[in-house]
């Protein structure tokens, strides 16, 4: 892949149905039905998928830094918290 061609969606996507099923798996853990053999295997897989989401985030937050700056994406400035406002320069 060249600076130039943009990354597969396929990425974004894959974040997207990852995310569905952590939600969707914490929803039935949640609600407390299962047995504790179901509830193991249930909190192994959401772990996989929130590493998976991690990764996909930042993945993402290196391809923003590459846009920002391609020549040095580490002099980039992270992105502030949700919520709060950028320093002044």
């Amino acid at each position: 892949m060249t600076p130039e061609t943009p990354a597969p969606a396929s990425s974004v996507s894959d974040f997207e149905q990852s995310l569905e099923a952590l939600e969707q798996l914490v929803d039935r853990m949640e609600h407390g039905d299962m047995s504790l053999e179901e509830s193991l295997a249930a909190y192994e897989r959401g772990v996989g998928l929130y590493r998976h989401c991690q990764t996909a985030l930042e993945q993402a937050e290196l391809r923003v830094r590459m846009l920002t700056d391609p020549q040095d994406p580490s002099t980039a400035v992270a992105f502030p918290p949700t919520g709060t406002a950028a320093p002044d320069a």
